[in-house]
């Protein structure tokens, strides 16, 4: 890994904040992820699994967690199980966790090799009823990809099957919302590295580059502040190219008098920050661009003093609408009777604005939480709003990531990065 070693007491109370809300005499079990292949002996760089991370700070493949809390013997309330390393796997791989390693980085003192996991598990299970079974239940997962927890699960399943299962998901969901201070310095560093990767790009860009060099100038900056990169597939969408939410290709030239939407957030200790800003080509924008820029702007604004403990997801997305309905009125891209006949479930504004306003961010991008439960404070979201033209060749989008406070307006995590229209004038001009 780039990134400084994480304090351990964040993982610490991670697991008893977990282990308070579970069953009577239940453990719950938590695996890395695979690595994937590509094709002949190549790999996908590999991630781990957020949820073992999060609750063991264990980054590598081939880890199990188990938790029991009520284990009769107190050196298995809380189990690492990791690949034994040896000379030959660090000469050829890079040296792994020893069981050291493993106590420092998470703070879990009992830790077993990876070919003890059976007969130790057997043990355990005699001593417990129900099993916490780790599965993905994010508003957004569509995955086919069969994973290690799902194997796992249904070896388990078969060779226990008097056991009573339950599911850990909605203990994270709630949890891994709630950002401890730690999580927030390490997503305020995540933000810091995108914001010299953003002001890196605002004096690299001028007509004639082409978006994937733009790409490769955040990447190189993020790389070398200890960042694996990009926390998400980068948005680098010149023109017309805004007008597509997902554009990923990042493979046409820059043109004067173009646009450029910008989302591109870095990860740091596998931490997102997410990032967008749109900035003018030629270094100026047009009249035209300017006014819908600033209407953005000040509907990102006005939504970011929303987000408040005790606001609900649906009732925000609904006042976030009326903001944006009321600027599109005044640019001129609605008219009144396209409001008074507007369709309910399709409300006029989302002809320009057709995306969500914000999410949950953490440990992922789009980060666990339950959208009908209140906000509370110190749960991170983005606030990212957009109006998309594509008859006039150009979109805008602007978002930071800010953290609900107790009292008053979110903190911004991202108010260093330069957003008003005369900061990225000057500076890509300076």
């Amino acid at each position: 890994m780039k990134y400084d070693r994480i304090d351990s007491n964040l993982f610490i109370k991670n697991r008893e904040n977990f282990m308070r809300q579970m069953k009577s005499k239940s453990l719950a079990v938590f695996n890395s992820n695979d690595i994937f292949p590509i094709g002949a002996d190549s790999t996908m760089p590999f991630q781990q699994n957020r949820d073992i991370f999060y609750l063991s700070g264990v980054d590598q493949e081939e880890s199990i967690l188990v938790l029991f809390p009520d284990a009769p013997e107190e050196k298995h309330r809380e189990i690492l199980f990791l690949t034994e390393t040896n000379e030959h796997i660090a000469v050829w791989e890079g040296a792994k966790l020893t069981k050291e390693d493993a106590l420092e980085v998470s703070g879990i003192k009992t830790v077993y090799w990876m070919k003890d996991f059976e007969k130790i598990f057997f043990e355990v299970m005699t001593q417990c009823e129900t099993v916490y079974f780790n599965t993905n239940e994010h508003y957004r997962a569509a995955h086919k990809t069969e994973t290690r927890d799902d194997r796992f699960i249904k070896w388990c399943k078969e060779k226990y099957p008097a056991h009573q299962v339950a599911k850990a998901n909605p203990i994270l969901q709630r949890l891994r919302s709630v950002k401890d201070p730690i999580e927030l310095e390490l997503m305020q560093k995540a933000c810091d590295i995108t914001e010299k990767a953003f002001r890196r790009t605002l004096n690299f860009v001028k007509p004639g580059v082409w978006e994937y060099e733009i790409e490769a100038e955040y990447y190189h900056e993020m790389i070398r502040n200890r960042s694996r990169g990009f926390a998400y597939t980068p948005i680098i969408a010149s023109g017309k190219n805004a007008c597509v939410l997902h554009y990923i290709e990042n493979n046409q030239q820059c043109k004067d008098g173009e646009l450029i939407l910008l989302d591109t957030g870095a990860e740091y200790a596998n931490y997102s920050s997410d990032l967008s800003r749109t900035i003018p080509v030629s270094g100026r924008f047009t009249e035209r661009q300017k006014q819908v820029y600033n209407a953005v702007n000040k509907v990102k604004k006005e939504a970011t003093k929303l987000l408040v403990p005790g606001a609900m997801w649906k009732e925000y997305h609904v006042e976030v609408g009326k903001m944006m309905t009321s600027e599109l009125l005044d640019l001129g891209l609605l008219d009144k009777a396209d409001v008074k006949n507007e369709d309910p479930e399709w409300p006029a504004y989302k002809k320009y604005f057709m995306h969500g306003t914000s999410h949950h961010i953490g440990l992922d991008t789009h980060d666990y939480g339950i959208l009908t439960e209140p906000m509370k404070a110190n749960q991170v979201f983005t606030v990212e709003p957009g109006i998309y033209i594509p008859d006039e060749g150009f979109g805008i989008r602007l978002e930071d990531d800010v953290v609900i406070q107790e009292k008053g307006e979110p903190f911004n995590l991202m108010r260093n990065i330069p957003i008003e229209v005369e900061e990225i004038e000057e500076i890509m001009n300076s």
